[in-house]
């Protein structure tokens, strides 16, 4: 016998699952370098058992919520827009977690407004105590982002000064910003498509990799998929060339939300504009946005140059897994090929990605919101690098266009799987490490089994 699951319910347990991540990342989270614990103190022992005690939470009210989603009552949007400030309320004043990368921001940021080519130099040639806050990895190399996302980082580094704290707080609420736009797209998307707007937020606003990645660890892929999101509304009503200039800002952050502007194309030509007129009105507003925007930041067009950005060793991209084992194996066979085997597996990658995206989009074409979804996770998975919050690029939306609930299942699966894939401190993790996480998320399994049970008893007594 299952217990009855109300909204209520699911809000508490949601907070109290991003309450605790907030405090284990205290102690646990990616913090300043002045403030790191060693990872075998008890303090930071404690925060990591917290922090995937609460990230396991977190998952469970999200799936108790999808439960309701389904349900024959199912809760409107704007309940679900209200579930979603109350579980990233916690995160906002919360260290960085999962990952270093706002550092990073606000290097660049810095960088560019010291007037420094942030596309030849690291964020070492800035120097300071801002530098230093930088992953190792990062340091030496150029930023990858697009003049509209280092535009904001720079106004953001003038108004803070510099100053540690209210850049983090500036690049988080910058973030929120992002998904904000993200959660006012997905109804009207999902409605477009015919899909349920309740089913959309759930998948692809409420999500665990949302909260734990856009929000709690500040990243840029908010705005881009913000920005994209919109910009998809805009091309869906009587502004196709606002369309095309919101979905060209998406990609002068991040570079993978140029493929939207393929989606404002078949847009166009199902309203019945013509294919030509079409193509050229969209590429006349991605050009003049793309000059405008690069002129106002001032930053050049040393991005495009700079998007093929070093892999982390750590990185557990499908092509780099397959080219270390190529390497591994060639080297043993005394190979000089060796050295080839991961450029080349890149390579295939690239090549895999631009056949299956073709594919998507002569199949999909009357469904352009859907295969751009399907197009931007496939640049995720075949791409050179990845990480947990990338799957997001094509589930927001697929979340707004899929066209049955089996693919939802799938990818709510896959989210499950990805939001306990990365150490709150964003660094890669050691034996110790995994075994404190797994006590803290078994014990959070224990907790929610033992509320199960408690719940349980009075219904079962009454039924005997």
């Amino acid at each position: 016998m299952a217990f009855p699951v109300d909204l209520r319910r699911c809000q508490i347990l949601g907070l109290a699952g991003t309450a605790c991540l907030a405090l284990g990342g205290e102690t646990a989270g990616a913090l300043p370098v002045r403030d790191l614990l060693h990872p075998a103190s008890a303090r930071a022992a404690l925060g990591l058992v917290g922090a995937y005690f609460g990230v396991v939470l977190l998952i469970a009210a999200w799936v108790l919520l999808g439960r309701l989603v389904r349900g024959p009552r199912p809760p409107a949007p704007r309940a679900l827009l209200l579930v979603l400030a109350a579980w990233a309320a916690p995160l906002l004043l919360a260290p960085p977690l999962f990952s270093r990368d706002v550092y990073s921001y606000l290097a660049q940021g810095a960088m560019v407004e010291a007037h420094m080519d942030v596309y030849a130099h690291g964020p070492s040639r800035l120097g300071g105590p801002l530098a230093d806050e930088v992953a190792p990895l990062w340091r030496h190399t150029g930023a990858p982002y697009g003049p509209v996302f280092l535009a904001v980082a720079a106004a953001l580094s003038g108004l803070t000064r510099g100053g540690l704290p209210a850049g983090l707080l500036g690049m988080r609420l910058v973030a929120l910003a992002g998904v904000a736009l993200m959660a006012a797209a997905l109804p009207r998307l999902a409605r477009h498509s015919g899909a349920d707007p309740s089913a959309a937020l759930w998948l692809g606003a409420l999500n665990p990799l949302v909260l734990l990645h856009l929000v709690a660890g500040a990243h840029n892929d908010a705005v881009m998929l913000g920005l994209l999101g919109i910009g998809l509304v805009a091309a869906l009503g009587r502004w196709p060339v606002l369309g095309a200039v919101l979905v060209t800002l998406a990609a002068l952050v991040k570079a993978p939300a140029v493929l939207g502007l393929a989606a404002v194309v078949v847009l166009q030509i199902r309203a019945g504009r013509r294919p030509v007129r079409a193509l050229a009105a969209t590429a006349v507003a991605a050009a003049g946005t793309t000059v405008a925007a690069t002129a106002f930041a001032g930053t050049g067009y040393g991005w495009i140059g700079a998007l093929n950005t070093p892999v982390s060793p750590q990185n557990w991209a499908l092509t780099t897994l397959l080219g270390r084992a190529t390497r591994a194996f060639l080297e043993h066979l005394g190979s000089d090929l060796a050295p080839l085997a991961i450029p080349v597996w890149h390579a295939l990658g690239i090549v895999a990605a631009v056949v299956a995206i073709a594919v998507i989009w002569l199949r999909l074409r009357p469904r352009p919101v859907y295969a751009l979804g399907l197009s931007l996770a496939t640049v995720a998975a075949l791409g050179p690098a990845i990480r947990p919050w990338y799957a997001l690029w094509g589930l927001f939306l697929i979340a707004a266009a899929a066209p049955s609930g089996s693919v939802r299942h799938r990818m709510a699966a896959v989210t499950g799987v990805l939001a306990l894939g990365v150490l709150p401190s964003g660094g890669p993790a050691d034996t110790g490490q995994l075994l404190l996480a797994v006590s803290g998320g078994a014990l959070a399994v224990v907790v929610l089994w033992q509320a199960h049970q408690a719940r349980l008893a009075p219904a079962l007594g009454r039924a005997a």
